[in-house]
């Protein structure tokens, strides 16, 4: 393992930024294929909370192992059914050919939780 990162959110603090800064709040921090995904949800606030947590998650583990400062919207946070959670990383000062970042989410009441592991990538 070379890093780890780990983030926990309040459903409601997601809840209350969103309701403040409304939009302005999603384009800052999500892209496009996220909110699809969570606009497709029961819980909306839940699954923005849970993709917020992993997004930071994976800026812990990666400046603990690198040293580099990453945005949110440079992270790309997907899920599909049965298989997991899918991380893109955008940035030109990470070399991403030899590492692998394995997420994992979870959520209870009124919190998502999420870690971050960086892997040597050995394919």
């Amino acid at each position: 393992m070379i890093g780890i990162g780990i983030d926990i959110v309040s459903h409601k603090r997601i809840e209350r930024v969103f309701n403040k800064f409304k939009y302005k709040f999603l384009e800052k921090i999500y892209k496009k294929s996220e909110l699809e995904y969570c606009s497709k949800k029961k819980s909306y606030i839940e699954c923005l909370s849970a993709r917020f947590a992993a997004k930071e998650a994976c800026i812990k583990a990666i400046y603990q192992s690198f040293s580099i400062k990453l945005q949110m919207k440079q992270i790309e946070i997907n899920s599909k059914s049965g298989e997991g959670v899918d991380v893109k990383i955008r940035s030109d000062k990470l070399n991403l050919s030899n590492i692998k970042i394995l997420v994992s989410i979870s959520h209870e009441k009124d919190y998502s939780v999420a870690v971050a592991f960086i892997i040597e990538n050995n394919n």
